[in-house]
């Protein structure tokens, strides 16, 4: 995946586009960052594959 934003952007777009993420949801140490991954797909009842989608698409944006 070609990442053309910063993860703040993103941040601020997901947060926007799924009014039930916080902060708190994107607050993870870098041996983390799979759990907060994770823990994104249950509370957005994705799959993983789907929330990896969902970040590419963040991309063409």
């Amino acid at each position: 995946m070609n990442i053309t934003r910063s993860w703040r952007e993103q941040k601020v777009m997901l947060k926007q586009r799924f009014s039930i993420l916080s902060d708190a949801d994107f607050a993870f140490e870098e041996e983390e960052q799979e759990d907060m991954l994770n823990q994104l797909a249950g509370k957005l009842k994705k799959t993983r594959a789907e929330l990896k989608l969902i970040f590419a698409e963040l991309q063409t944006y």
